[in-house]
């Protein structure tokens, strides 16, 4: 297995796409391969884009968000292919996500997370301190 940060690669479009895809497979939904690309591109080097991959596949990808001027950054969209869950990936993701924003600075991190990633965020020393209950909210 290879977990690594792709957003400041050269071939960063193509591995995003392919990860993305897997997201969006897995979260039955949610951003385009463009639209991530693009707001990569607008956070000018404050969000980061990792993958981890097995003989070549993208089986588990999440972002890491560097809040500036603050101590804390943001676990978001982490997602690992259902063939491969149980195998100690997304915890690795999280782990080199972790250890990115210690190298950055930062000393606390955040996650709106599902309930299927709390208990193993939980276990890598996270805990709960509130909820959140998503909602579109139509006139």
């Amino acid at each position: 297995m290879n977990v690594r940060r792709v957003d400041n690669l050269a071939e960063a479009a193509d591995l995003i796409a392919r990860a993305t895809a897997m997201q969006r497979e897995v979260f039955n939904g949610g951003h385009s391969a463009e639209e991530t690309l693009a707001r990569l591109q607008r956070s000018k080097g404050t969000e980061q884009f990792w993958v981890a991959e097995v003989s070549g596949e993208i089986v588990c990808a999440g972002r890491l968000t560097l809040t500036p001027n603050a101590d804390f950054a943001g676990l978001w969209g982490g997602a690992t292919h259902s063939d491969w869950r149980g195998k100690g990936i997304y915890r690795a993701l999280t782990a080199a996500r972790a250890g990115a924003a210690l190298a950055a600075g930062k000393h606390y991190l955040h996650s709106d997370c599902s309930p299927m990633s709390r208990p193993i965020l939980e276990r890598s020393g996270l805990f709960p301190v509130a909820t959140t209950t998503p909602y579109i909210w139509h006139r």
